[in-house]
């Protein structure tokens, strides 16, 4: 299966349902498999005094959910906007109350956030409706992620763990492309990167570490207003994401045979060098260091049997600055 690229769009529409398309109709036209966003309902995930991140205090947690969030009937439009460009379509919810939303609209798959892989409530209850997880691991020890990944696997295995830090933007020393084989072989399930640097280089590592998942926070520009949009990649960005997974996918599932060169035969002929006259040699002369060297084009006999020949003699008469072949040797 391809490696899936998802556009994570999160907030970055502030809360206009026409950006939310717009950004997704690009995204997918960059490349992005799936499209992604974030369900938030203030009132069932947050008090009114949650402090916001340190990297975006312009507005009030509560304030920011509130103004920014869709209806029931926009997310349902939203969905069917992704799927009819052919893009899977993703939303995380942050409560109890988002499931039940985003169940109504019939959501395939469930992305849980890094912030909430201990609500162990939310997970139990995603993990009930049967449709695939995929569990972010950003801020959470192996104990706090080994009870989250338990409890889904405990319903059914369509589970998906990412690798991700929590830090924004997140420096290459702090990615733990480590933990992809770790997560692979703890869990026995597939696995993936939330990338939060701001580059394309570690996605690119980690879909050659065997990675099946990769997410980005996509936006139209990085001036725009919000949370994530300063440390999300913008259209030029993600476009070269997404050739570059795909260039990784192509370069892995072709291994190349090392003792298969009949493509090269040309090449060679070209670069390599053959056993070649330096002047005019005698039938039965002994070939010596002074009327025999190496020389291109290839196609003659090889330089390695060069010492070979020095205990040889030639069959023929042989003009000069012409490359010797089997024939030529007795």
């Amino acid at each position: 299966m391809p490696v899936e690229i998802i556009a994570e769009i999160g907030m970055n529409h502030d809360g206009s349902f026409g950006n939310a398309c717009r950004m997704a109709e690009t995204a997918i036209a960059c490349g992005a498999t799936t499209v992604k966003f974030q369900t938030h309902i203030a009132d069932a995930e947050t008090l009114r005094s949650a402090p916001p991140p340190p990297y975006f205090s312009a507005e009030p947690r509560w304030e920011y959910f509130t103004r920014t969030a869709f209806t029931e009937a926009q997310w349902k439009d939203l969905k069917a906007f992704c799927e009819d460009k052919k893009a899977g379509f993703l939303s995380s919810p942050f409560s109890l109350e988002a499931v039940d939303l985003l169940e109504k609209i019939g959501v395939a798959s469930y992305k849980i956030p890094s912030g909430e892989v201990t609500n162990l409530p939310l997970i139990q209850k995603v993990a009930r409706t049967g449709k695939r997880v995929i569990l972010s691991s950003g801020m959470s020890s192996w104990a706090e992620l080994d009870a989250a990944v338990k409890l889904i696997l405990e319903t059914h295995r369509n589970l998906v763990v990412l690798q991700c830090t929590s830090e924004y933007p997140c420096p290459p020393e702090h990615v733990g492309m480590n933990l992809i084989a770790e997560m692979r072989d703890r869990y026995k399930v597939a696995v993936g990167l939330s990338d939060h640097t701001l580059t394309n280089y570690a996605s690119f590592a980690a879909v050659s570490a065997g990675a099946t998942l990769i997410e980005r926070h996509f936006t139209l520009s990085k001036d725009l207003y919000g949370s994530d949009a300063k440390h999300s990649l913008e259209p030029a960005e993600f476009t070269d994401l997404c050739k570059g997974v795909r260039a990784i996918e192509t370069i892995l599932a072709n291994p190349v045979d090392k003792a298969d060169v009949r493509r090269f035969a040309e090449m060679k002929r070209i670069f390599e060098k053959s056993v070649v006259s330096l002047r005019d040699i005698s039938a039965g002369e002994k070939f010596t260091a002074e009327n025999i060297a190496l020389k291109k084009p290839g196609g003659g006999i090889a330089p390695a049997r060069y010492a070979e020949l020095l205990m040889s003699t030639a069959k023929r008469k042989i003009a000069k600055d012409t490359a010797l072949h089997d024939a030529d040797v007795s």
